[in-house]
């Protein structure tokens, strides 16, 4: 299907994605997929995401025939684990390569088609694709995560992230050793400037402050304990290698190659340790810890008998 549309005066100087859905009254998200995906043109060349539009363009926009990338998919996701089953929420142990939700351009197991195809029903509060999810772990970070099932639960715990009330605990394999041991990392953090795939910690970022504790050292690596104080995106990855101590594994971020093939990493090392919040319900406290998957314990322990 292919629908033409003049951009108005009031979206002139718009970004692309945020004005063309606008135009056609679909989500941010599926118009920055019809744009990745080549479909909106203006004048004949495709247009970019970050494009800025002109008042009285003509854009071409070619609808593909194909399946909402946004619709959720029951799934059995190999390694997701129950934590705790409450009649309020539930809380999983996420392995990696899985999403905490659809996505534009994202193919791969989510957590909510994985809690939707063990048979939970749970809150569609927010966009549908994100039923219950009130906080997310990147796709190539394993761990503790909490799902809300009912709209209260979700109002509660949504709120709980936003006010920093939840205690989020993360265990890192940094590169060397942090100096101090014991510090905090208070330093903004935006999009990077010359990768829109990437962070990094800039002038005019978001506040972002990141609290660790050196557990134990290795020489060419150590075990770190995080305590997020804010949860931007990739917020750990980034600060750790502002510090010029890269999560091991972590290539995106300046990792050493040759120490993530000695320890067998393909991701960085890092694991959602613990997760400790208010009952949404109740009020009491809950806290629950994951244990490390197996790739993170081979890691460690090549690590600790000094073999790496």
């Amino acid at each position: 299907m292919s629908n033409r549309v003049v951009v108005p005066e009031d979206l002139a100087g718009s970004r692309a994605d945020a004005g063309l859905a606008k135009l056609l009254d679909i989500s941010r998200s599926a118009a920055a997929l019809l744009i990745a995906g080549g479909h909106v043109t203006s004048a004949g060349v495709p247009l970019g995401k970050s494009a800025k539009l002109v008042s009285g363009s003509v854009l071409d926009v070619t609808v593909p025939e194909r399946p909402d990338p946004l619709e959720v998919v029951e799934e059995v996701v190999e390694g997701l684990k129950i934590l705790l089953d409450d009649d309020d929420f539930v809380v999983i142990d996420k392995p990696v390569g899985v999403a905490a939700h659809p996505s534009p351009g994202w193919v791969g197991p989510t957590v909510v088609g994985g809690l939707a195809g063990a048979g939970y029903r749970i809150s569609t509060s927010g966009a549908p694709e994100r039923a219950g999810i009130v906080h997310r772990l990147d796709v190539g970070t394993s761990g503790v995560m909490v799902v809300a099932k009912t709209e209260d639960a979700y109002t509660v715990l949504k709120r709980a992230f936003k006010e920093r009330t939840v205690d989020k605990v993360y265990h890192a394999v940094v590169q060397g050793l942090p100096d101090p041991l014991v510090g905090t990392i208070d330093a903004p953090i935006g999009r990077h400037p010359g990768h829109d795939w990437k962070f990094a910690v800039i002038e005019d970022g978001r506040p972002s402050v990141t609290h660790y504790e050196v557990l134990e050292a290795f020489g060419k690596a150590t075990l770190v304990e995080v305590h997020l104080e804010t949860g931007r995106t990739h917020q750990i990855r980034v600060h750790f290698s502002a510090l010029r101590h890269p999560c091991a594994g972590d290539l995106t971020y300046g990792a050493d190659p040759r120490l993530a093939a000695n320890l067998g990493l393909t991701r960085q090392w890092l694991h959602a340790r613990q997760l400790g919040f208010n009952h949404p319900r109740t009020g009491d406290w809950v806290e629950v810890t994951s244990g490390y998957p197996a790739d993170l314990q081979y890691a460690l322990d090549l690590l600790a008998s000094g073999t790496a």
